[in-house]
């Protein structure tokens, strides 16, 4: 069973962002394995809280690299 595990600071992609990235991962698998990959690709999408990730050892926040949060945070 293929598994992606894609961790992002948190609140930095929107519902349909999310889904994209399942959905474009799931036919990458189905291209290299096969169309067998399809109903078995498991695809996680993480939300790291705010000053919870790093970056050759400094701790990072969203407004230190002065990123937008998407408007459209619903169900985010």
């Amino acid at each position: 069973m293929p598994f992606a595990n894609f961790k992002v600071p948190e609140k930095t992609l929107t519902p349909q962002q999310k889904e994209e990235i399942v959905t474009r991962t799931t036919e990458l698998c189905v291209e290299i394995y096969g169309e067998r990959a399809r109903n078995n690709t498991m695809v996680l999408v993480e939300e790291v809280a705010d000053g919870g990730w790093g970056i050759a050892g400094n701790v990072l926040t969203l407004a230190m690299l002065g990123e937008a949060t998407p408007t459209n945070t619903r169900d985010a």
